[in-house]
């Protein structure tokens, strides 16, 4: 009877390693799904953005520890904000110099943003060392809690799926009930008719650049309480991410939260059976048989032609 316990308590605490893996995916797949939903830009740096926001967060971190220490228990609210400003700017700058010289040419935003993406690896390996760092997380942050004597539920990893859900629900509003969101719905359904009612769809891709880039390095502050930051983080998570945008239907965010609940779960599922290995490759089999079956994804968009 108690390995039946055992083995229920493992389930559970495999399936909210999961969860923590999901928040993390969600938000790199919220980013990358407003960036090639819209603009069908497919960027191969979004990973570095999630660098960036890391980074920051141990930055942050250090700075505590040596000059301010008082701000020890709260920095790390504070850094999720900087992460996501900073990551946006640097957005707004890429967009700026390289992505808008790009548009309607999907195959050369993909070369030219996997260049990006070497290059701001190789910048994070010369400013940071190419020796992985962790963050060191607040008192609050460390401990967990336990809801049976066999369940250990980490507070980080609660805190990430807090943060994933705060951070999901202000894409949706700002999306569903705002005029800026309606801006962005109309670019995406039909660019042309966009214009001709006046929107400035150049201003909307710039934004929506940036927003998607941010959200990237909230994610990236987020991964600093599950793992350690070194200068090729962002691209473990590229694939994956790629892979949940495609899977739960490129326009659709209800499409992309299931997706990646369901990639998250499905591998943390197995890797407790199987190898990291086998269990990746039997999700990606399994994803492709999906997509074979339905090309558009879990959930498409219907869009007036």
């Amino acid at each position: 009877m108690s390995s039946w316990s055992d083995l229920f308590s493992i389930l559970i605490m495999q399936g909210f390693s999961g969860l923590s893996s999901f928040s993390v995916l969600l938000l790199m797949a919220l980013g990358l799904a407003i960036i090639f939903g819209q603009m069908g830009v497919i960027n191969m740096a979004h990973g570095e953005f999630l660098t960036i926001g890391a980074y920051t967060t141990f930055v942050l971190s250090e700075v505590c520890q040596r000059w301010a220490h008082w701000m020890q228990g709260s920095y790390f609210i504070v850094s999720v904000v900087v992460s996501f400003f900073i990551a946006a700017a640097v957005g707004l700058v890429v967009e700026h110099l390289m992505i808008r010289h790009l548009y309607r040419r999907p195959l050369d935003t993909l070369l030219a943003t996997w260049g990006l993406s070497l290059i701001m690896q190789q910048a994070f390996r010369s400013i940071f060392g190419a020796k992985e760092v962790s963050a060191t997380l607040p008192d609050w942050l460390m401990g967990s809690v336990q809801p049976t004597p066999t369940i250990d539920i980490p507070i980080n990893g609660l805190l990430v799926m807090r943060l994933a859900l705060l951070m999901t629900a202000g894409v949706f509003v700002s999306l569903y009930k705002t005029r800026w969101g309606i801006w962005v719905r109309a670019t995406t359904q039909n660019r042309v008719m966009a214009q001709a009612a006046g929107i400035n769809t150049r201003r909307i891709d710039r934004y929506t650049f940036g927003l998607g880039c941010g959200l990237a390095g909230v994610a990236g502050a987020a991964f600093t309480t599950i793992g350690s930051t070194g200068p090729t983080s962002g691209s473990m998570y590229i694939v994956d991410t790629f892979l949940v945008v495609v899977f739960g239907g490129a326009q659709s965010l209800i499409g992309c939260i299931a997706s990646a609940f369901s990639i998250a779960e499905a591998q943390s599922t197995a890797e407790f059976f199987l190898t990291g290995s086998t269990a990746k490759v039997l999700t990606l089999l399994t994803v492709i048989v999906i997509l074979m079956l339905r090309p558009q994804g879990l959930f498409s968009m219907r869009v007036r032609k």
